[in-house]
This record gives C-alpha cells, structure tokens and sequence, in this order.
C-alpha cells in the first residue's frame, strides 16, 4: 500500500523487494530526530542558493537571464529526484544536491513573481511554513490521522493533479491552452485552492511514512531520503502558493 502521495515515498521504500523484510542497517538505524536535522540542512541548502539567483535575477541586467536559473534549476533538479528514488543510498549526496539546485529554480522563480507582485513571496514562504508546522501539530495530537482511506484518497487526487499538469505541457508544445483552471477567473482560483490543498495533505502521508521508518529500524541513509521526500513536498506547496496568491493579486 503505498504511504505517501509523494512517488519518492512509499511503504516499499523501506523494504528489500526480494525478501520483503526490512533493508541492512549496518551504518545505524534512522531516527526522528536525524530526520529533522537533515530537512533543516537541505532547507539551508537550498535558501543559500536561491539568495543567490534572487540577486542575480533581480537586478534589470540579470531578468534576462532567469530562464537559465529556472530551466536549469528545474531539470536539474528533476534528473536529482530520479536518481535519489531509484538509488536511494546515494541520498546523503543526491539530496543535498538536489536542494541546492532546485534552489536556483526557486530563487529565479520567486524573484519574477516578485517583479510582478510585490510581497507575494512573503506572504506564500509564511504559508508554506505555516501549513507545515500547523499540519505537524494536527498529526502530532492526533487530530488528523493516515488512515487507509485517507491515504487512497490523497494520493488519487495527487495523481489527478499530475495528469492535468502533463497535459498542459503537453498541449503546450501545440500551442493549446487548457482554459480556465491557469487562469485568475473564479474555477482557476478554485483549481489552485484544490491543488494547495492536496499538496499539504500529503504532508501527512510524508510524517506518516518518516515515522514508518524510524518504527521499522530504517538504515540511516534513510534519513536523507526522508528529508529529500518532505522538501520535494514542501517545493510543491510553495509553488502552488505563489500560484494561488498571484491569480488573487490579478483580479
């Protein structure tokens, strides 16, 4: 059954495939608060190098070159994500990577809504964390709870969510816009109100499955791969967020 609407964190994860029991853990076993203090360094990571390109994109000189930090922070960022979920041992190195790169992107990003919506990035980096941290405190206490059920319905939605993303790229490259749900009109701020919410439910997927982990001994490199996991949530979120607050601003 899988644990997350994340595609980088699933129950099988952490399980040996041939024998269906847990993986070695020679180099120690993964814990809570390992996990948490590799997410705080790839936060870091990845705040280092967005101040980065904010600088060099927001300067008039520097807007032109914003495709450059945005396309490379994304693709590189996307090839460090398949690598790190398909060798997941390698995610002490991948991961950290992965944070820095995809800081270029962020960085790019949130300077040219910046450009156009003054305060906007502000307002969704308070949201982000806010959500986190309030999320946090809900599963934490027990007031939202991963059941089955919420976990199927979560990940259908994810799921849903993807396909109509691939199909904008896709139709893209045609020239075809899908009308309304990209747009600042009262079913685009209803979409981007959806997608926000989906995206911060699947961060309780992503404390369910850490915990998974730090439940049945993980081996340590785990924790890297956790905190990759809830980053690559947290990006999402932030993204959606700026998406949201920016069809607001338009109207």
């Amino acid at each position: 059954m899988i644990r997350s609407g994340n595609p980088a964190l699933k129950e099988s994860t952490f399980l040996d495939l041939g024998s269906g029991t847990v993986v070695s853990r020679d180099g120690g076993a993964m814990t809570l608060n390992g996990t948490v203090s590799k997410t705080g360094a790839l936060l870091l990571l990845c705040v280092i190098t967005a101040t980065f390109a904010w600088t060099q994109v927001s300067t008039p000189a520097g807007i032109a070159n914003a495709g450059v930090y945005v396309w490379g922070g994304l693709i590189g960022g996307l090839v460090l994500a398949l690598v790190t979920t398909f060798k997941k041992t390698w995610a002490p190195v991948t991961a950290p990577l992965y944070a820095l790169v995809e800081g270029f992107f962020l960085g790019a990003i949130s300077a040219m809504f910046e450009q156009r919506f003054p305060g906007i990035v502000f307002q969704a980096v308070l949201l982000t964390f806010g959500t986190l941290f309030a999320l946090l405190f809900a599963y934490r206490s027990g007031l939202i709870k991963a059941t089955e059920n919420f976990k199927l319905g979560v990940v259908a939605a994810t799921g849903g969510i993807a396909l109509v993303y691939l199909a904008t790229i896709v139709l893209g490259f045609f020239g075809i816009k899908i009308p309304m749900i990209h747009e600042s009109g009262i079913v685009g701020i209803g979409f981007s109100l959806f997608v926000v919410v989906i995206a911060a439910l699947n961060l309780v997927l992503d404390f369910d499955f850490i915990e998974n982990g730090v439940e049945q001994g993980a081996p340590k490199y785990m924790e890297w791969y956790g905190a990759f996991g809830l980053m690559v949530t947290l990006v999402w979120l932030y993204i959606e967020f700026l998406r949201l607050l920016s069809k607001l601003q338009s109207r």
